[in-house]
């Protein structure tokens, strides 16, 4: 997982991740995940929520449960609820793009250059996003890693995303903003960007190749 410098002419690729990248939904994520374990009468610690970001909510739900003991729960009755409130409270208008994604998808989208959406959220929230930003036409892939069987730092949907668009590994640039989901891009092989987003807690950003603070500096003539 070594950094390595990258030119313009090398990126066969733009693959994004959606949560924290494209929509600032990490604290409405969290609100829900917490309104979850309540409503289920389950205890969790909500400093704990940043230790699972960038992963799917199968994997949080799926530790808690083995913690607390309950057989009374399973965790698709967790995810079934969660993955409801949260699309109740994206359809209500909570939730605004993260400044400078949508022209950045569309700037990438008008050179040429094929796209994917690499996401660990719900596959109908992933369709919801899209619509709702007009920018599903943009994107020769779209995958929810809640169809895998394993979700990031799990390279899996960022390998299966690259064959799709027939684009070598070491070609793709991935746009991250959590330590497992730098780690699942570095793990396929990739080149990562990470975006430093206030609101996606203290992650650790190390392993990405360049940090930026602010989208804006994700311009195609400095790429």
């Amino acid at each position: 997982m070594n950094r390595r410098n990258f030119v313009k002419h090398d990126i066969g690729a733009f693959l994004f991740d959606m949560d924290g990248v494209i929509i600032d939904s990490e604290p409405i994520h969290s609100r829900v995940k917490m309104d979850t374990f309540r409503h289920f009468g389950l205890s969790f610690d909500e400093r704990d929520l940043v230790r699972y970001m960038g992963r799917t909510s199968e994997a949080i739900f799926s530790e808690v449960l083995a913690a607390s003991g309950r057989r009374d729960l399973s965790v698709s009755d967790l995810t079934e609820y969660k993955h409801q409130h949260y699309l109740e409270v994206l359809k209500s208008g909570e939730i605004e793009p993260v400044r400078g994604a949508v022209e950045l998808i569309r700037a990438l989208h008008a050179a040429g250059i094929p796209l994917a959406l690499a996401t660990s959220s719900w596959s109908v929230v992933m369709e919801t996003v899209l619509d709702r930003f007009g920018i599903r036409s943009c994107f020769q892939s779209v995958l929810s890693g809640g169809d895998l069987p394993k979700s990031k730092p799990d390279p899996a949907i960022y390998r299966i995303s690259a064959r799709r668009l027939g684009v070598e590994p070491e070609r793709c640039v991935v746009l991250e903003d959590t330590k497992n989901g730098i780690l699942a891009a570095k793990n396929a092989g990739m080149y990562c960007i990470a975006y430093r987003n206030p609101h996606s807690g203290q992650q650790d950003l190390s392993l990405a190749d360049r940090i930026v603070e602010d989208l804006a500096e994700l311009r195609l003539d400095t790429l």
